[in-house]
Protein backbone atom coordinates (compact mmCIF):
# COMPACT_ATOMS: atom_id res chain seq x y z
CA UNK A 1 0.00 0.00 0.00
CA UNK A 2 0.86 3.77 -0.30
CA UNK A 3 2.75 6.46 2.00
CA UNK A 4 2.05 9.65 2.90
CA UNK A 5 4.72 11.93 2.10
CA UNK A 6 5.37 15.39 2.94
CA UNK A 7 7.81 18.32 3.77
CA UNK A 8 7.49 20.80 6.22
CA UNK A 9 9.63 24.08 6.45
CA UNK A 10 11.59 25.15 9.76
CA UNK A 11 11.12 28.04 11.23
CA UNK A 12 13.46 29.95 13.44
CA UNK A 13 10.77 29.51 16.38
CA UNK A 14 11.30 26.26 15.67
CA UNK A 15 14.81 25.85 17.08
CA UNK A 16 15.71 25.47 21.36
CA UNK A 17 18.07 26.86 23.33
CA UNK A 18 20.13 24.23 21.64
CA UNK A 19 20.05 25.69 18.45
CA UNK A 20 18.06 22.15 16.80
CA UNK A 21 14.46 21.69 16.22
CA UNK A 22 12.59 21.33 19.74
CA UNK A 23 10.84 17.84 20.46
CA UNK A 24 7.46 19.88 20.30
CA UNK A 25 7.40 20.31 16.74
CA UNK A 26 7.97 17.09 15.79
CA UNK A 27 4.43 16.44 17.73
CA UNK A 28 2.92 19.28 15.65
CA UNK A 29 3.85 17.81 12.39
CA UNK A 30 2.72 14.53 13.51
CA UNK A 31 -0.42 16.18 13.97
CA UNK A 32 -0.24 17.67 10.45
CA UNK A 33 0.62 14.41 8.96
CA UNK A 34 -2.28 12.47 10.84
CA UNK A 35 -4.68 15.72 9.04
CA UNK A 36 -3.32 15.41 5.97
CA UNK A 37 -3.19 11.13 5.84
CA UNK A 38 -7.01 11.90 6.76
CA UNK A 39 -7.97 14.21 3.87
CA UNK A 40 -5.37 11.86 1.55
CA UNK A 41 -7.38 8.76 2.46
CA UNK A 42 -11.01 10.90 1.80
CA UNK A 43 -12.19 10.99 5.27
CA UNK A 44 -13.15 14.19 6.37
CA UNK A 45 -13.03 15.66 9.70
CA UNK A 46 -15.61 17.81 9.97
CA UNK A 47 -18.14 15.21 8.10
CA UNK A 48 -17.00 12.94 10.76
CA UNK A 49 -17.96 15.32 13.24
CA UNK A 50 -21.55 16.18 11.38
CA UNK A 51 -22.48 13.19 9.70
CA UNK A 52 -21.19 9.98 12.37
CA UNK A 53 -20.99 11.73 15.60
CA UNK A 54 -17.44 10.00 15.73
CA UNK A 55 -14.18 12.35 16.74
CA UNK A 56 -10.33 11.29 16.22
CA UNK A 57 -8.48 11.19 19.64
CA UNK A 58 -4.44 10.52 20.01
CA UNK A 59 -4.27 8.18 22.74
CA UNK A 60 -0.29 7.32 22.65
CA UNK A 61 2.93 9.28 20.96
CA UNK A 62 5.84 8.23 21.19
CA UNK A 63 9.56 9.43 19.27
CA UNK A 64 12.55 7.94 18.98
CA UNK A 65 15.07 11.20 18.02
CA UNK A 66 18.54 10.34 16.06
CA UNK A 67 19.88 13.24 14.68
CA UNK A 68 19.25 16.41 15.20
CA UNK A 69 17.40 18.50 12.41
CA UNK A 70 18.90 22.58 12.97
CA UNK A 71 17.19 25.85 10.68
CA UNK A 72 19.35 25.32 7.80
CA UNK A 73 17.47 21.68 7.07
CA UNK A 74 14.25 20.64 5.26
CA UNK A 75 12.54 18.20 6.73
CA UNK A 76 10.62 15.35 4.99
CA UNK A 77 8.01 12.88 6.75
CA UNK A 78 6.48 9.78 5.84
CA UNK A 79 3.60 8.66 7.35
CA UNK A 80 1.16 5.70 7.45
CA UNK A 81 -1.29 3.11 9.07
CA UNK A 82 0.96 0.19 10.45
CA UNK A 83 -2.08 -1.13 12.37
CA UNK A 84 -5.49 -0.99 12.49
CA UNK A 85 -7.66 -2.26 14.99
CA UNK A 86 -11.58 -2.62 15.19
CA UNK A 87 -11.37 0.89 17.27
CA UNK A 88 -7.78 1.87 16.98
CA UNK A 89 -5.10 2.55 14.77
CA UNK A 90 -1.54 3.09 14.95
CA UNK A 91 0.28 6.15 12.66
CA UNK A 92 3.60 5.55 12.03
CA UNK A 93 5.85 8.89 11.20
CA UNK A 94 9.38 8.58 9.42
CA UNK A 95 11.46 12.35 9.54
CA UNK A 96 13.98 12.64 7.15
CA UNK A 97 16.45 15.57 6.16
CA UNK A 98 16.92 16.92 3.05
CA UNK A 99 20.29 14.57 2.58
CA UNK A 100 17.44 11.75 3.18
CA UNK A 101 19.54 11.13 6.67
CA UNK A 102 16.87 9.02 9.05
CA UNK A 103 16.54 11.88 11.74
CA UNK A 104 13.39 10.93 13.72
CA UNK A 105 10.99 7.83 13.90
CA UNK A 106 7.51 8.16 16.06
CA UNK A 107 4.54 6.50 16.05
CA UNK A 108 0.80 7.55 17.53
CA UNK A 109 -2.00 5.40 18.64
CA UNK A 110 -5.51 6.76 17.81
CA UNK A 111 -9.13 6.04 18.76
CA UNK A 112 -12.28 6.88 17.98
CA UNK A 113 -15.18 8.05 20.43
CA UNK A 114 -18.50 8.83 19.64
CA UNK A 115 -19.31 12.66 20.26
CA UNK A 116 -22.46 12.31 22.22
CA UNK A 117 -21.49 10.01 24.62
CA UNK A 118 -17.83 10.43 24.45
CA UNK A 119 -17.14 6.74 24.70
CA UNK A 120 -14.77 4.49 22.24
CA UNK A 121 -16.62 3.61 19.07
CA UNK A 122 -15.72 1.00 16.56
CA UNK A 123 -13.69 1.83 13.12
CA UNK A 124 -16.83 1.27 10.64
CA UNK A 125 -16.51 -0.18 7.39
CA UNK A 126 -16.43 3.08 5.74
CA UNK A 127 -13.55 4.44 7.45
CA UNK A 128 -11.10 1.07 7.75
CA UNK A 129 -11.59 1.71 3.67
CA UNK A 130 -10.06 4.49 3.93
CA UNK A 131 -7.57 3.66 6.10
CA UNK A 132 -6.50 0.53 4.17
CA UNK A 133 -5.28 2.80 1.32
CA UNK A 134 -2.15 3.46 3.86
CA UNK A 135 -1.93 0.24 5.48
CA UNK A 136 1.56 -1.11 5.68
CA UNK A 137 2.31 -3.46 8.30
CA UNK A 138 6.14 -3.12 8.14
Amino acid sequence: MQKLTFEEKIYTYHIDFVGHVNNINYITWMENGRVKLFEAAGISLSDLLDKENTLPIITETHIHYKRALYLSNRVFIESWVSQLNNASAILQFRFYNEKGELCSTGHQKGSFINSSTMRLTRINDKLRSCFEKFLNEE
